[in-house]
């Protein structure tokens, strides 16, 4: 019997178009390795309540598809997409450094403070992550829920689950297209990392 609320949370796959600051105002759509990625990541035939993607399409696209193959209740909740870049959305990281070269290596010694114009605030979506899957834990108590979101929703997982700095977590934690990883909230809503995960 499933005590708390568990989240099995599924990076989207590879995007199309170039490598760049892809938050949550550019919402490229999959390309097909990046279905196939998906699609291998849960292959192992684990069983979910429920459904709960990102409104972005390389997250919601994928939901759909898998939530109508599966016969559950898909829940679209805006407040899971990607944090926003800003001015940097679209962008190579290249053309940054190029074009924006001081801003950039503020940024990565300490992204934290150091953001981009009209970015969305690294603590402010720390926040916005974490009281929604506390608000989700309440709402769906002794489910199993896959859920199916951004690199920075997991960076924002784990670093609330462990206890570490926000700007370690962006600075030192890589989080491959189609990742998983899962977090189980109690009753009492504490929460804990639940490693390795096998979906």
């Amino acid at each position: 019997m499933l005590q708390g609320t568990r989240f099995d949370i599924l990076r989207h796959g590879e995007p199309d178009g170039i490598d760049c600051f892809r938050g949550s105002g550019v919402d490229h759509p999959l390309t097909q390795q990046g279905w196939k990625q998906m699609q291998a990541a849960i292959a192992q035939g684990t069983r979910w309540d429920l459904i709960i993607s990102s409104p972005l399409c390389r997250c919601l696209d994928f939901g759909k598809k898998i939530s109508a193959e599966l016969g559950l209740d898909l829940i679209v909740d805006d407040n899971l997409k990607e944090i926003g870049f800003g001015v940097w959305e679209g962008r190579s990281k290249e053309d940054i450094q190029q074009n924006d070269a001081d801003a950039y290596k503020k940024f990565c010694l300490n992204p934290v403070k150091y953001r981009p114009a009209g970015a969305e605030p690294l603590e402010k979506f720390s926040n916005r992550i974490w009281h929604t899957f506390e608000s989700l834990a309440a709402q769906h108590q002794s489910k199993r829920i896959l859920i199916i979101a951004h690199a920075g929703v997991i960076r924002v997982v784990i670093a609330k689950t462990m206890g570490l700095a926000l700007d370690d977590v962006y600075n030192q934690l890589k989080i491959e297209y189609a990742a998983t990883i899962s977090c189980r909230f109690n009753d009492k809503g504490k929460a804990v990392l639940l490693l390795p995960s096998s979906l």
